[in-house]
């Protein structure tokens, strides 16, 4: 099994989405610097998880979730998710 996962930074707010098999380790990482991108945003917490069967698939939902519409659908699903205190899987 494979994650998709979605950070917010907690310093300005921007979001990262990558892949994974172990989502919190590669948190961790990202917290640790070791990620050029993500070493100037720290500290970053995980809002979206979402698992899929084997990286092709994980690859294709990663490039649906940074694209304009993915990101539209990400807003609400969190919008709609804080109503209920929840976060997706």
């Amino acid at each position: 099994m494979v994650v998709i996962y979605v950070l917010e930074s907690e310093k300005d707010g921007r979001w990262y989405t990558g892949m994974a098999i172990h989502a919190t380790s590669r948190l961790h990482e990202h917290n640790s610097g070791k990620n050029r991108f993500t070493k100037s945003h720290l500290p970053w917490k995980i809002i979206y998880l979402e698992n899929c069967a084997d990286w092709k698939a994980v690859r294709i939902r990663e490039k649906y979730l940074k694209s304009a519409a993915g990101k539209r659908w990400l807003v609400k699903m969190l919008n709609s998710n804080e109503n209920t205190g929840s976060l997706p899987d």
